[in-house]
């Protein structure tokens, strides 16, 4: 089921899009310049807040709790004994020995895509050809179908919403936990719902659609095989832990974030039994990961921004079509070396900031080599005349 629609965007609105472009670009700019300078004093910050935790970190027995660690960083591990049981009360279903239970509810709606072809006329306007498809499926998003191209499609709201349940805590031995900590590292499993846990969900919900039991679901649906628009299917699923690995400051019998000299906060975990160098070691690596992941996408904001800014210089030249085309290759290209240019110049000005020491430590080697080389190359010059005027002279 899809339509085609046509529309013509004439050389000035293209114009006046492009100046708004602009000021666009600039603000994206600004902010990813500012993302890349303050992502790097996170990256920093983080780090030498990892060093100094794994410098003070203390290995305790879960057993009993010491009051000798009171406010110190402690690390413990092993069995993870749930406090409670993960009880969605509203709808009546709960799993024991869980640390966490997940509601799950689907629609089933329309979902528009539509896919589509510019082609550049001459004088400058734009000619869009675009596809809209529509089809069905099952999706636990509510899509809002107000902004569909095509009416027809109407999706009602969703009557009921996903849910967590974490249990309240979880012990470690002697030692408390919170729980939704736990429960996000929990494995997770779907619960298959028996026909009583079914019309029990049904009750509760009172949705004005027949329930039945499916692939271990509740599906409210007038023919559960034929799903329509708007039919509900709720599932739930558990989550499991056995053993875990947390650091953290000792409050009590309690473990709460520790805040170190920088004034960053710590509480780390992990599923299963890990020592406190290995949790560190993956902490810092998490880290590395973050920093690089904001420092690509800091760069693609800014190529994005300098594209932008340049891009009126391609509407003015698609008043004949392939001369804009050569244009926008042309601003293409200019955007990616400014990007080359000032996205590692903000990372190195932040290191300078956040990092002196090795900044300038780098600084003054990449100095010594390209005065090493240039004293090479100058070597070679000088003696190539000589090995000249010798073989000249024989």
């Amino acid at each position: 089921m899809s339509f085609t629609e046509t529309t013509t965007t004439s050389w000035f609105s293209r114009l006046k899009s492009a100046l708004i472009k602009i000021v666009v670009g600039f603000i994206l700019l600004i902010a990813c310049i500012w993302l890349l300078f303050w992502n790097e004093g996170r990256s920093v910050k983080t780090y030498r807040a990892l060093v100094e935790g794994a410098g003070l970190v203390v290995s305790v027995e879960n057993g009993a709790v010491d009051p000798a660690n009171e406010g110190k960083l402690v690390h413990i591990s092993g069995p993870v004994k749930p406090v409670g049981v993960p009880e969605d009360s509203q709808l009546g279903i709960s799993a024991d020995g869980a640390v966490g239970l997940d509601r799950i509810v689907e629609m089933y709606q329309w979902v528009e895509e539509s896919k589509s072809e510019t082609r550049k006329q001459l004088g400058g306007s734009e000619e869009t050809v675009t596809t809209y498809s529509y089809r069905k499926e099952w999706n636990r998003r509510e899509i809002s179908s107000s902004g569909f191209r095509q009416s027809g499609h109407d999706n009602p709201q969703k009557p009921i919403d996903d849910a967590s349940f974490p249990v309240a805590s979880a012990n470690i031995g002697a030692f408390s936990v919170d729980g939704r900590t736990v429960a996000n590292l929990g494995d997770d499993r779907p619960i298959p719902l028996t026909a009583l846990d079914v019309n029990r969900v049904g009750e509760a919900t009172a949705l004005a659609k027949p329930v039945s039991a499916l692939g271990g679901q509740a599906v409210f649906a007038f023919d559960p095989q034929n799903p329509q628009v708007g039919d509900i299917r709720i599932s739930f699923k558990r989550s499991d832990l056995s053993e875990a690995s947390f650091v953290g400051a000792q409050r009590g019998n309690g473990l709460t974030a520790y805040k170190t000299t920088n004034g960053r906060e710590l509480l780390l975990s992990e599923a299963g039994i890990h020592d406190a160098a290995a949790m560190f070691e993956t902490a810092q690596s998490e880290n590395t990961i973050i920093t690089w992941a904001v420092r690509v996408g800091g760069l693609i904001g800014i190529f994005i921004g300098f594209a932008f800014i340049f891009s009126i210089l391609g509407v003015i030249g698609d008043v004949i079509p392939f001369i804009g085309s050569i244009v926008n290759f042309g601003t293409s290209a200019i955007a990616l070396i400014l990007t080359l240019l000032i996205g590692p110049a903000v990372i190195a000005i932040a290191w300078i900031a956040y990092r002196p020491v090795i900044a300038i430590a780098v600084l003054v080697a990449g100095i010594a080599l390209a005065a090493g080389i240039l004293y090479l190359r100058r070597g070679k010059a000088a003696a190539a005349p000589a090995t000249t005027g010798a073989l000249g002279r024989q």
